[in-house]
Formats: C-alpha cells, sequence, structure tokens
C-alpha cells in the first residue's frame, strides 16, 4: 500500500517569536491583521495542520505584548487584543479585540451578523430555486471574522485525517482586517495554502448532460457541435456510462463497470474524443461501494479483506487508507490508464464517515486531487461540490442541480462573487439550469452569456428530454447570439488564464464583487447583479425577461467613479448608476479606462492553445500595463519556469496613446515562434499620426479607422518573441479620446423593439432633435411607463 503521494508540503509550527502565552491560553500572532486565539483547559494546544489552516509558520509582524499576572494584551499596527485572565477562560467579558481600522470592538462569542459578515459559499444549489443561505466569509463591513477551527480535523504526519486529540479545546481565527478585502483573502491563502493553476483546457465550454448516450450518439453529437462551428474542449460522461441495472441490491448509481452495450469500445471512444481536441471525465458516485456486477469486485474484496465468494459488497469507507488505497489504484488508475483525464465527484450521500467528524466530501476532495496529481508531472484539479473552508485548493467546484428559471440564472452572479469572501474562485454551475421549471429559449441564452463571463462555461440538464441545450435547438433567434458566445468564450482564453495565473500567485479569484476594489462605496454593496471578471472588465449580465412592452432586457449597474467603455460597442460611460438595455445579442460587460484585453479569434473549433494571432483591445483614458501568461497549459512545469510572460503597456496622455509590447519573459517555446498583433484601440477620434516600432526602427503596418464604434485597428504581423512593439497614436490639435454622442441612434435602435403603433415611432424619429435637446417631452407620446422609462434613461446623459 503506497499512500505517500497523499503528503502535501505545509508549515503548520508557527515561530516561537509569534505567540504569547497566558494560563491554558496561546495567541499566535500570524500577521498584523490574523490571530489565532486558544484555549486549553489542560495546556496541550494543537499544532498539527488542521483542515483549513496548514501554514502557521508565517514572518513574525511587528507587535507588542504587555502581562501582568492579571492581563494580556497584544498590539499590532492594526489590532489590540486584551484578555483578562480567569478560571473561565474565554468569555465576552474576558476576551476583545479592537480593530483600529473600522474602530470595532469584537468581543468573545460576538455572532457574525453583528459584524455585518459578507458571506461566503454554500455546499450545493441542489434542487435550489433562487435565495439560498450561504456561510459565513472572511469579511464583513464591521471589519472582523473569526473562524472557529476547533471542531476540524488534523492531519496526521502520513498526511492522513484523525481526530484532534483534545476536543475540548478552543481554536478560533480572528480576521481583523477592516475593509481591506482583497489583503484579508491574500493573507488566508497564505496561511492556508494557495489555490493552484488550473489546466488551460478546462476554460473552454464544456458538454455534459444526464442521459442515456451510446457512444455513437455521443460522437455524432460532437461532430454536431463542429458542423455548427461552437467549439468545445471537454465532453464529460454522466453516470450512464457505468452499468446501472445490476441485478442485485445496489440501486445503480455508483458503478465502476463500462456499460458495453451503450460503450462497446470505451478505450476507442475515449481516443476518439482526443483526437478531435477534446478532454473528458466520467461521473461518480461513489457512496455505495463495489458490488460483485463490477468487474474489479474481485480485487476489491481481496484488499480490504473480504472473502471474493460471499459476495458480500464492498463498503464505502474512504476514511480507512487500505479503501483509499484499493478505491484509487484498482477502480480509477486504470481507467486514467485509458485516457479518462479528469473525474466528476457527484458526491452528495451524506456528511458522515466511520472516523468522527470527517466529512467523506471533504476527504474525498482532497485525495481526488493528490490522487490526480501524483506523478508530479500532471496538473491535478477535481470537479465536486464545496467541502467548506480551505477547499479554494480543489478546484473546480460542482454547484449542483439548479431548478430551471430565471430566479436560479439571477442568483448566480451573487452567489459566484461572493464565494471570493472564501477564496473559493472556479464555481461550475449548470449552464441552462438542471432541471424541473419551465424551458424557454430567451433563458437559456441569458444563462449561455452569463457563462461565457463565469469561472466554467459548462451546458448541463437532466434527463428531461424536453430540456435542450444545444444551441441551434432554439431557432435561429436564440442559436446565433448562443453560438457566438461560445466563440467568444474559447476567444478570451488568453485574458481568463492570464487571470487564472493570477489567481494562483496573488490569491484573486477572476470574479470578485464590486466591493473588493472600492470598499468604502455603498453602491458598491448594493449591485449584486455585478462583478468584477478578472482586473480589467465588470460584467453584469441581463437574468430577467425581456420587458414585455419594450421588447429589450434590462439591467441596473454602479460603475465606480471615472470612464467606463461597452466591452462590445465602445460607447462611454461616466462612472454611477447606469440602467442598460440590450437585445438578445446583447451582454452589459464594461472595461475600465485603459483597459488591455488579450484575445484569441472567434473559431469554430479548438482555439485552446495560445494563438498566433493574439487581439489586444485597449481602452483609451489612462495608463495600465497587463502581464499575458502562457505556458503548456496542463503540466506543473510552470512551477519551474517553463512560462512566459508578455508585458503589455498603454501610456496615455490628453493627445496620445503609447502602446508597448514588451520582449517575451521566461520560456519563449511556451508562445508561438511568430504570432502577429491586432491592436484594437477604442475611443479614440482618427489620429493625425499613427506610427510603429518595431525593435525601435520603424515598421510598416495596415490600418483602419471605424468612426462609428471609434475605434482604430492596426495589424502587426510576424512578431518574434525576442521583438518589442510601439504603436504611438497621436492628435495635436484636439483630445485624442473621443466620445461621440450615441443617443439618437440608441433610441431608434430601442424604437424597433417596442410593442408600439408603428405611427408614434415615426413621429418620435422626427421629432427626436427637439427630444433630445429637451424642447419636447417624452410624455406627448402617450408611451407606457416602462416605454418612457426606457427613453429617458437612454436620453439621459
Amino acid at each position: 500500500m503506497s499512500l505517500s503521494h497523499f503528503k502535501f508540503p505545509c508549515s503548520p509550527n508557527a515561530e516561537t517569536a509569534a505567540i504569547a502565552r497566558a494560563p491554558q491560553a496561546r495567541f499566535t500572532v500570524l500577521t498584523s491583521r490574523l490571530i489565532r486565539l486558544e484555549y486549553s483547559p489542560n495546556e496541550t494546544f494543537e499544532d498539527c495542520p488542521s483542515q483549513a489552516f496548514w501554514h502557521r509558520c508565517q514572518p513574525v509582524p511587528a507587535f507588542d505584548v504587555r502581562q501582568t499576572n492579571m492581563q494580556v494584551e497584544i498590539e499590532t499596527e492594526y489590532l489590540l487584543l486584551r484578555y483578562q485572565m480567569n478560571a473561565r477562560g474565554f468569555t465576552p467579558n474576558s476576551l476583545t479585540i479592537h480593530v483600529k481600522a473600522t474602530n470595532c470592538i469584537w468581543s468573545f462569542a460576538d455572532h457574525a451578523w453583528k459584524s455585518g459578515n459578507l458571506m461566503g459559499t454554500a455546499r450545493t444549489l441542489d434542487v435550489t430555486n433562487g435565495h439560498v443561505e450561504l456561510e459565513q466569509g472572511l469579511m464583513s463591513r464591521n471589519g472582523w471574522a473569526v473562524v472557529d477551527d476547533s471542531r476540524s480535523l488534523v492531519f496526521d504526519d502520513e498526511g492522513w485525517l484523525i481526530p484532534r486529540s483534545q476536543s475540548a479545546n478552543l481554536d478560533l481565527y480572528f480576521f481583523g482586517y477592516g475593509h481591506d478585502y482583497i489583503a484579508c483573502l491574500q493573507d488566508f491563502q497564505k496561511v492556508s495554502g494557495a489555490t493552484p493553476l488550473i489546466p488551460r483546457w478546462i476554460l473552454g465550454n464544456w458538454w455534459s448532460r444526464f442521459w442515456r448516450y451510446t457512444q455513437d450518439e455521443l460522437q455524432a453529437l460532437m461532430e454536431e457541435f463542429e458542423t455548427h462551428n461552437v467549439p468545445l474542449s471537454v465532453c464529460i460522461v454522466d453516470m450512464d456510462w457505468h452499468i446501472v441495472n445490476t441485478g442485485n441490491q445496489s440501486v445503480g448509481w455508483t458503478g465502476y463497470t463500462w456499460n458495453k452495450e451503450l460503450f462497446p469500445d470505451p478505450k476507442g471512444f475515449i481516443k476518439w474524443l482526443h483526437a478531435k481536441g477534446l478532454k473528458t471525465a466520467l461521473n461518480l458516485h461513489p457512496a455505495d461501494g463495489v458490488f460483485p456486477h463490477e468487474v474489479q469486485y474481485k480485487q476489491m474484496a481481496e484488499a480490504v479483506g473480504i472473502e471474493p465468494e460471499s459476495h458480500d459488497p464492498v463498503p464505502f469507507d474512504i476514511s480507512n487508507p487500505a479503501f483509499a488505497d484499493a478505491y484509487f489504484t484498482l477502480l480509477h488508475h486504470p481507467y486514467e490508464a485509458d485516457g479518462v483525464d479528469f473525474w466528476w465527484l457527484d458526491w452528495q450521500q451524506g456528511t458522515q464517515s466511520k472516523t468522527k467528524g470527517l466529512d467523506p466530501l471533504y476527504w474525498l476532495n482532497h485525495l481526488h486531487f493528490y490522487d490526480l496529481g501524483r506523478d508530479g508531472r500532471k496538473r491535478p484539479f477535481i470537479f465536486s461540490r464545496w467541502g467548506g473552508l480551505g477547499s479554494h485548493r480543489y478546484p473546480i467546484g460542482f454547484s449542483g442541480d439548479t431548478v430551471v428559471s430565471w430566479e436560479s440564472l439571477a442568483l448566480q452572479p451573487y452567489f459566484t462573487a461572493t464565494a471570493a469572501n472564501v477564496g473559493y474562485g472556479w464555481w461550475s454551475h449548470d449552464i441552462g439550469g438542471h432541471m424541473w421549471g419551465v424551458e424557454e429559449g430567451e433563458l437559456y441564452l441569458r444563462w449561455v452569456q452569463f457563462g461565457v463571463f463565469s469561472p466554467i462555461l459548462r451546458l448541463h440538464s437532466s434527463n428531461n428530454p424536453y430540456s435542450e441545450r444545444r444551441p441551434w435547438g432554439w431557432g435561429a433567434e436564440i442559436e446565433m447570439p448562443a453560438c457566438d458566445a461560445m466563440r467568444l468564450r474559447h476567444a478570451l482564453i488568453p485574458y481568463i488564464y492570464s487571470m487564472a495565473w493570477r489567481n494562483a500567485q496573488s490569491g484573486i479569484p477572476l470574479v470578485t464583487p464590486l466591493y473588493y476594489s472600492h470598499p468604502e462605496v455603498d453602491d458598491a454593496y448594493e449591485c449584486p447583479q455585478a462583478y468584477w471578471f478578472g482586473s480589467e472588465l465588470l460584467a453584469a449580465p441581463f437574468t430577467a425577461p425581456r420587458l414585455p412592452d419594450v421588447g429589450l432586457s434590462c439591467q441596473r449597474v454602479w460603475l465606480s467613479e471615472g470612464e467606463w467603455f461597452d466591452f462590445f460597442t465602445g460607447e462611454q460611460y461616466t462612472g454611477g448608476w447606469q440602467t442598460i438595455y440590450g437585445d438578445l445579442s446583447a451582454i452589459p460587460v464594461f472595461a475600465k479606462a485603459g483597459a488591455i484585453v488579450p484575445m484569441g479569434a472567434k473559431v469554430g473549433w479548438g482555439g485552446v492553445n495560445p494563438p498566433e494571432t493574439l487581439t489586444l483591445h485597449i481602452f483609451a483614458g489612462a495608463n495600465n500595463q497587463f502581464n499575458l501568461y502562457e505556458d503548456d497549459g496542463a503540466t506543473t512545469d510552470y512551477c519551474r519556469d517553463h512560462y512566459a510572460i508578455t508585458r503589455i503597456e498603454q501610456c496615455w496622455s490628453e493627445h496620445s496613446m503609447i502602446v508597448t509590447i514588451a520582449p517575451v519573459e521566461g520560456d519563449a517555446a511556451c508562445v508561438p515562434t511568430l504570432r502577429s498583433y491586432e491592436i484594437v484601440a477604442h475611443g479614440v477620434r482618427s489620429p493625425e499620426t499613427c506610427s510603429l516600432r518595431l525593435n525601435e526602427r520603424e515598421a510598416e503596418s495596415a490600418s483602419r479607422y471605424d468612426a462609428e464604434q471609434e475605434t482604430l485597428f492596426v495589424t502587426v504581423p510576424q512578431v518574434r518573441p525576442t521583438d518589442s512593439v510601439t504603436l504611438i497614436l497621436a492628435a495635436e490639435e484636439t483630445p485624442l479620446c473621443s466620445r461621440r454622442d450615441r443617443r439618437a441612434e440608441k433610441v431608434r435602435k430601442a424604437l424597433r423593439h417596442f410593442k408600439l403603433d408603428s405611427r408614434v415611432k415615426a413621429r418620435i424619429d422626427a421629432d427626436l432633435p427637439r427630444i433630445l435637446t429637451g424642447e419636447l417631452a417624452l410624455s406627448r407620446y402617450a408611451l407606457s411607463v416602462p416605454q418612457q422609462g426606457a427613453l429617458e434613461q437612454i436620453i439621459t446623459p
């Protein structure tokens, strides 16, 4: 039995200099804003890594300890802890911490509701239809949060979870970060462990469905996507890959034996998927153990000491090292050798195991993650439900079986962003919803568009024959924008993958709430439908049906102070609350002034690898820098310097924009030998000067200007990794930034969707110049309240 690959690097013992002691109490200053608080009646404290906290050995921050026979005071730059020694230990009167940033005082046993906790995430969205209760997060409006780690398990020297030896101990972690939410998140991951870098290919479009496919049907479906020019990167096989009608007491959810009636050639099927550029996973429900009908039964029974001739089922016991070794070695490794790339751990069968206090979901996630990376080369990840604090170390999350409804869709932007408050940045939702509800094309489309701007885009549904997840299954009105959205997802991979690297390096997830960047602005907390999508973009997808009289969808979004651009049209907005209307093709996504967004081409298939032609969307108005990250996308070699960084910079002034693409830093083998760039400068006038330099020498380039979009396109061909590129745009007489009044065309576009007499539309069109100046009021046209409101919001600057 070999379980050595389940050992993980950890540094659980804090520096002695970080510890202050009192009778029956130990205080560890992990950072200037994070303190561990322990109480032990017999003064036996826990130094093993717990499920959530692995790295307590941190650089010792500056702090003072003032101690008498009756009191201990610990003061850092940000916190002041006071502990009055007494026979009862920690009580509301004996233990307090003053958070200087918010001038709030926490006392022991204060409930999270007193802190204005900003919440975290939830184990699953199974059978939910809208609102769901979230667990506590690490951040709050009052500036503090407390994690009670007293009941968690700890790891022994072999990397195996065991109960704590001192059940009467208290083990708390006090987070006193004020409103510096990013620092809180980063320090948590320093102590808990970092989010690993995910494989690049998981950022493409996924297909999965609970459906009894045959091998031929599933291959035909993949070819159908390719024929419709809709790219995929992952094809998951749900539970019917294995035998379901078992002929014994097994109910069929658990299974490890291919159903040869459906998949007569499993190895050939997986080889075919790989040849198509697709990765694959098989669905697991391991809770029922291994029954005699499984091909692995005899070996599994012998491995755990059951006589095979007894035909007694092998019970599932993941807490048992002998079972766990056989579970992976006999049930999973052979399939991985056949080409299975990862596993969908569809665990939902309880929270108890034979080890007291061990939730098998957490343990399965942990073990599957480390087992998939056992060779030290393959970049591991799992696909499973949230297992509690610390689960950010095991991306990615399967959020569960939601009801098909607008309410379910409306929850998911908030749910996804708020999960950042516990560092959990890689949720994968059932795009389109899983079950029940009313299936409708508009809802499906809006879910797909949200999926583009979510961590993982995975189409999924139940086995109801009336659940449709193919874009072309809804007719042309839905097919065209849905297919375009899925092509856009693959084009965005260079940007999203760079954000995945940022997440691994600095602990900031791809999707974060608006209040991360503006924690002192109340509006940032009151816009749950909007979120940061990486460092450059703000997304607020439509999550409600079109307004009946207006024929357009509507979304309210708060933009912080400054200038913003519609990512797709280039229209400019000034910070503040905006009401956005859009047709079926529209997705409210905004680029901040100065934003730099690298993208590939919209392709009909593929598009996962670093592109040979890279489009750089540059938005005027501010200085900025973006680091494009690239590597082989699959192995752990990125940890050993086998990666490339391309630094892209915008230097902005009133009359000029200078865009610089620096030579590749790192391993040039990770990028194409020759790469073409298309630089798309948004929000600029046609410049008087447009010059290009390649390695400081003047170079020729092709350019064109789109006055309607206020955008300049410049093509730079055949750039080597060692080359530097500089584009200089200048306007001597007028400011370079352009802001065309688009209100008239927006009104006319909106009118085409209104359910309104065409004669009234024509009158408004003819009167539009006077309406825009305020000379004529919209009230004279007998519009419905929603119609008048929409036009007023479009017209008002």
